[in-house]
């Protein structure tokens, strides 16, 4: 298995304005996230709306992912399931459309039970020959488990080549994991929108996962750490930090928003639960757009008032 590293942009699902999926639209993203310079593409994650798919929306969107990126970028399917069997064959559909591993959320409904969560991967690997990532969420959406309890994973199931860790502290527990199954492993990500990037890349990470509305932004981060300008990267860190901020707090719609905003999205409609954007947020999402436009240099902002989903 070839070692994945650098950014890794979860792409979100476009709907139409009547709420039905939109594939085409999946057209400008995939283009300016790999203009943009990403190491690889997620899809479908959290940040997909992945919950409110049905099976066959899915497999059409994961299909189409797989043709639009085309073997240029690896691409990681999301195959996240409770049920083993099906998370397998989420895996299997990602496999026939190009991806080269699996991102498996450890299941919520496990909890912090270290032999079930086993018995769940290994059931998945006897089904898959795609390598696995583990992500290891925090509750209420995943298992929220202990770097300690992910050890004890990754050391049953070999066919576990990767964690995404997204359980806070994120960047204690990139630490932990590395020091614990750095050699098991082929990768420790940090996630949760990237919004801790600078403590998870000095501390090892492999690469970063978030969403897609400022790859370019995160791309130009990773290359600075790494070529060892840790003043660009703090300063990209701090201009990104304001918009990641009301990303946590309204998720994919921010994400839509700042699309839009960029002319990558036509409709910012969204299916997944959560906040909207009132007059006020919308107002304030403006002025973080404004802020910063001059990083988007490749994409730059198309409307003088970006658009958000406040419906």
């Amino acid at each position: 298995m070839t070692k994945l590293s650098g950014v890794f942009p979860v792409l979100p699902t476009p709907f139409a304005e009547d709420g039905s999926i939109d594939p085409a639209a999946l057209g400008p993203i995939v283009a300016f996230v790999l203009e943009a310079g990403a190491d690889g593409v997620v899809y479908p994650g959290m940040a997909s709306e992945v919950e409110t798919l049905a099976p066959e929306e899915r497999a059409l969107l994961v299909a189409e992912v797989g043709r639009l990126v085309g073997g240029r970028v690896p691409l990681i399917v999301g195959a996240s399931d409770a049920d083993p069997g099906r998370a397998a064959a989420r895996a299997e559909e990602g496999r026939r459309a190009g991806a080269r591993a699996a991102m498996i959320m450890a299941p919520a409904g496990n909890g912090p039970d270290v032999a079930k969560h086993v018995a769940f991967y290994a059931a998945v690997a006897a089904a898959t020959d795609l390598p696995i990532m583990l992500q290891n969420a925090p509750q209420p959406m995943g298992a929220g488990l202990s770097p300690e309890a992910v050890a004890e994973i990754v050391r049953a199931v070999p066919a576990i080549r990767f964690v995404k860790e997204e359980t806070l502290p994120c960047g204690q527990h990139v630490t932990a994991l590395l020091a614990a199954v750095g050699d098991r492993l082929d990768g420790v990500f940090g996630g949760a929108g990237a919004r801790y990037v600078m403590d998870e890349l000095a501390r090892g990470a492999a690469g970063t996962m978030p969403a897609s509305e400022l790859t370019d932004v995160h791309v130009a981060l990773v290359r600075a750490f790494r070529a060892g300008d840790r003043a660009i990267a703090r300063r990209l860190y701090a201009r990104s930090l304001p918009l990641l901020l009301v990303q946590a707090v309204f998720r994919v719609r921010l994400t839509k928003a700042v699309l839009a905003a960029r002319g990558l999205l036509r409709s910012t409609h969204a299916r997944a639960a959560g906040p909207r954007f009132d007059a006020h947020d919308g107002e304030e999402l403006e002025a973080l757009v404004d802020e910063a436009a001059d990083l988007f240099a490749i994409h730059p902002v198309t409307s003088p008032k970006a658009r958000h989903a406040a419906a």
